[in-house]
């Protein structure tokens, strides 16, 4: 039997550098089945994506509701299973190391917390701030006997904050306080993505957004994990958004032939 320690041993394991770990994102106990039966090596939730699920925006959904998510996506698959836990529902470092706790109750590898404070008009926490934050996370991360992945996230360039010298210096910083991962959303420019990849030492997870290199390009940059975030969601709400608009506006069936690949992934996955 694979215990909850092994598979953050073999999470953490996946992170080579020049090797990067395809991490995709469900949003549900179907979509975990699903992904995990077309041969990925782990899972991380998406918080938009499932707050998209319960008919909300990204940031709505409360630590009790993620964590209750998560369990579902664990119980879903034999597969490591990371959490976007957002900021940790919490400014105080204390309060995110209860996060991080409960995070390895619930049977995770791993989990990543943002150091967005999630108001708008002052978006990001000062650096002494974040890194008590990090350096609270990391040590509940590392307090037990699951050797649970800790990701920091850098979220300047997710909120118009497009400072490089900046978010390297808090990716350095969040290193120093124990992080296992590091991870700059929003990140799509080889050239920084090297810069990077060359002033931490720790592994880099890359966002794949539009504009963002190619898998062979950023391994070649030396990335270790590349992620979705809610993109294959959205995918898939965008593909119901077609679907029905050309029955009611056109009257016609042509998106049937894109149902029958999803029917057939379903038989395959869930039979």
């Amino acid at each position: 039997m694979v215990t909850q320690a092994d598979k953050a041993r073999q999470f953490l394991s996946l992170h080579r550098k020049g090797e990067p770990l395809l991490l995709p994102n469900p949003w549900d106990l179907g979509s975990a089945r699903l992904l995990s039966s077309l041969g990925f090596q782990a899972l991380a939730t998406t918080s938009s994506g499932f707050a998209a699920s319960l008919a909300r925006y990204d940031g709505s959904v409360s630590r009790e509701e993620a964590l209750v998510h998560a369990a579902v996506i664990v119980a879903a698959t034999e597969l490591p299973v990371s959490a976007d836990l957002e900021n940790g529902f919490a400014d105080a470092p204390a309060d995110v190391a209860l996060t991080i706790e409960a995070a390895v109750g619930v049977g995770l590898a791993g989990a990543s917390v943002e150091d967005f404070t999630g108001r708008e008009d002052d978006p990001i926490y000062s650096l002494p701030a974040a890194v008590e934050r990090v350096a609270a996370a990391a040590d509940a991360a590392h307090a037990g006997e699951v050797p649970f992945v800790f990701t920091a996230r850098a979220e300047n360039y997710l909120h118009g904050r497009r400072d490089l010298a900046d978010t390297i210096a808090r990716l350095q910083a969040y290193q120093e306080a124990g992080a296992d991962v590091l991870y700059a959303p929003g990140l799509v420019d080889i050239a920084e993505i090297r810069q990077v990849v060359r002033e931490v030492d720790r592994p880099v997870n890359v966002l794949a957004l539009a504009g963002a290199p190619a898998v062979a390009e950023l391994a070649e940059a030396g990335v270790s994990r590349i992620s979705v975030g809610g993109s294959f969601a959205f995918a898939a709400l965008g593909a119901l958004v077609s679907a029905a608009t050309e029955l009611r506006e056109q009257g016609t069936y042509g998106y049937l032939s894109a149902s029958a690949v999803g029917r057939d992934a379903v038989g395959r996955a869930f039979g």
